[in-house]
């Protein structure tokens, strides 16, 4: 490994509770790896989704290096968090609410075996799980060390609520960053470049939590009122309780109904949604797309087949070709973060 630098430290948090008996909840883990020589002019922001915890980012199941060094390693700065109330990140029961689990043959059928039992057509396609025979079920050590990785997590709009803010705080601390957001955390990423617009250079949603409005292929119960978020998003016309958002389905999509509002804090940020050959998000990341593109933000679609990279689910950055697909997101991300929009005192060295 190239040599880099660590750093590790706590944002937001509040104190809550009676006076006697304070806590402080909301307060996030950031670790910070930076190359010796820097070559990117903006930190990547590694934020985990649903059930997982930043080391998902560090490494793989099975031992391989994971996207964070490989991305120090070639001259990026990178921080990688644990979501409030998550892993590193304290869990105050009395303040934060109950957590939920995912068991192991949710786990198998989503994740990692689900051409044993296809519950959506892509799923058939499903190849690049590492392990042995029983490759992806119990039993199998690599799906053992996975397993032993997956944590009790807070549901959605709290999750929503508290990364906001840790997410701004971060920002708050380190300035404009590039935004690599997975599942869950794909609708954070929409909050926190909404709450900090000047200080998020780029977003790359792989495999955002969605569709938009309304879930399709696992109902969650509730809706986004809000469209990619339960929280409130920034449009123009602004949304107001007597000017609600209104939806109508065309095709599988749910998009804006009549005149589309812009999400005005969005708009201008490079946004890539990146969706691989056998998840379930295959059937319907187009929506998401489509309801970025309706509401004025320059979203591009990566179909990881389209690059010629297959055979991947939607725990992507831990399968056996993890590395292509890296090195396809950085190739995105050196086309779309500009020089021009950094301050001479703030670039990398070796490209002033």
């Amino acid at each position: 490994m190239a040599s880099m630098r660590w750093e590790r430290f706590f944002v937001g948090g509040a104190y809550a509770g009676p006076a006697d008996a304070q806590v402080m909840h909301g307060q996030m883990h950031v670790e910070i790896l930076t190359p010796d020589e820097l070559r990117h002019p903006w930190p990547l922001v590694f934020i985990h989704g649903a059930a997982q915890t930043g080391v998902g980012w560090i490494t793989t199941p099975d031992g391989r290096q994971g996207w964070a060094p490989w991305f120090t390693e070639r001259g990026w700065k990178v921080c990688v968090v644990d979501q409030p109330a998550r892993g590193r990140s304290a869990w105050r029961p009395d303040v934060d609410g109950g957590l939920k689990s995912i068991s192991v043959s949710q786990t198998e059928n989503l994740f990692t075996a689900p051409e044993h039992n296809p519950g959506w057509p892509q799923a058939e396609l499903h190849t690049q799980w590492p392990g042995g025979a029983g490759k992806g079920r119990a039993g199998d050590p690599v799906f053992d060390q996975f397993y032993a990785s997956q944590v009790a997590s807070l549901t959605n709009p709290e999750s929503e609520k508290l990364m906001q803010a840790a997410g701004a705080a971060l920002l708050d601390r380190i300035g404009p960053a590039v935004l690599i957001t997975h599942s869950q955390a794909g609708l954070f990423g929409w909050l926190i470049a909404d709450a900090r617009p000047g200080l998020v250079k780029g977003i790359v949603a792989l495999e955002p939590a969605g569709p938009p409005y309304k879930d399709s292929l696992f109902p969650s119960g509730f809706d986004r009122a809000f469209g990619l978020t339960s929280l409130p998003l920034t449009y123009e016309p602004a949304v107001t309780a007597e000017a609600p958002l209104a939806f109508e389905q065309q095709g599988a999509c749910w998009l804006q109904k009549g005149a589309a509002r812009r999400l005005v804090h969005l708009a201008g940020v490079p946004t890539a949604v990146v969706t691989s050959e056998a998840s379930y998000h295959a059937e319907y990341d187009h929506c998401t797309v489509a309801y970025l593109r309706q509401a004025g933000v320059e979203a591009e679609f990566i179909r990881l087949a389209d690059r010629g990279i297959h055979g991947n689910g939607h725990m992507m950055m831990l399968e056996k070709n993890s590395l292509d697909i890296a090195a396809c997101i950085e190739e995105w991300l050196s086309g779309h973060v500009r020089l021009s929009d950094i301050p001479a005192g703030r670039r990398p060295h070796n490209q002033l």
